[in-house]
């Protein structure tokens, strides 16, 4: 009887073994995915990143038209450009716990977003142009 536990227990021990060495060599470890938890300064600075690239490629606007402005609000943020008194947005990115309700992205006079919060009003970001620059109020 002690031999059948004793086998059965070098079983095991194998087979387990044998599955970690597995999914190590598969690159996922045994929890499934490799984790790296950011600190405070590492998110802001990807975060910095992030807003700076977007505001590169929003600048790379047809000629003719005014470089993107980056425009944030409680909402989200509008990447939008002027051509004359035309306002087109070019992007639109809801905050943390906000999602995009209704877009009226241009060209036009006025554009807006809509950024709906899971709680609470929406917030209604409208832009127009003045002086060929992009300028936003708030409505809700």
């Amino acid at each position: 009887m002690k031999k059948l536990v004793v086998a059965w227990v070098v079983t095991a021990l194998a087979a387990t073994g044998a599955a970690v060495a597995v999914l190590g060599l598969l690159g996922n470890g045994l929890t499934g995915t490799d984790s790296h938890v950011l600190s405070r300064d590492d998110v802001r600075a990807a975060l910095a990143t992030a807003t700076t690239r977007a505001a590169v490629t929003a600048s790379a606007a047809p000629s003719g038209t005014s470089q993107g402005r980056l425009i944030r609000s409680a909402g989200g943020t509008v990447i939008a450009s002027c051509d004359g008194d035309l306002v087109t947005l070019r992007s639109w990115s809801p905050a943390q716990d906000y999602s995009v309700d209704e877009v009226e992205p241009g060209p036009a006079r006025e554009a807006k977003v809509e950024f709906e919060p899971d709680e609470g009003e929406e917030l209604e970001l409208k832009i127009t142009c003045a002086g060929g620059v992009p300028v936003s109020r708030t409505g809700g």
